[in-house]
């Protein structure tokens, strides 16, 4: 390209243009641990997922215009498929609002099956605990398992747990 140039003066070219000062490579910073809250997970079967995911950079560009014209301020980074759906990747923690709207652009799509779509939900983390004491008031005398649920049961701060195992006294 350069007849007139010395092998010397093309070496030094080629080692500026290849030189890696002030070039910064370019780094993801989307490295979590354990649940995000800015994922919305959307539980369907797996024909479906594989249809969503072929054309994923589609449907993230059609999400996004959907909720600009909602005058929302989430963008979706991304989607990618879980074991048991898809994950779409956002920019904040969406509401239930945009959750409602990403679920009704999903039953627009094309060939997918709406009967194996259930409604997208945001993550929830698990936490263990073990009661090893319970103070209770009873005019009763035989304390049950049943008996130790349905009290948990009345508890506020036991309002929304399960049970893992039968309680036992």
């Amino acid at each position: 390209m350069f007849p007139s140039l010395s092998a010397d003066e093309v070496g030094k070219i080629l080692k500026v243009k290849n030189s890696s000062e002030g070039k910064k490579k370019p780094k993801f910073n989307m490295t979590t641990r354990g649940l995000s809250r800015k994922e919305v997970i959307i539980p369907m079967a797996k024909l479906n997922t594989e249809l969503i995911v072929k054309s994923a950079h589609i449907h993230v560009a059609n999400i996004n215009v959907c909720l600009k014209n909602s005058n929302s301020d989430i963008i979706v980074d991304s989607i990618h498929i879980s074991n048991n759906g898809i994950i779409i990747t956002t920019n904040h923690p969406a509401n239930i609002l945009e959750l409602s709207r990403i679920k009704n652009f999903l039953k627009k799509i094309e060939n997918i099956n709406l009967d194996q779509i259930k409604g997208p939900c945001l993550p929830k983390s698990k936490s263990f605990m073990k009661i090893i004491g319970l103070p209770y008031n009873s005019e009763l005398d035989v304390v049950t398992p049943d008996f130790i649920e349905g009290i948990l049961k009345k508890m506020h701060l036991f309002k929304d747990v399960t049970l893992a195992s039968k309680s036992c006294y």
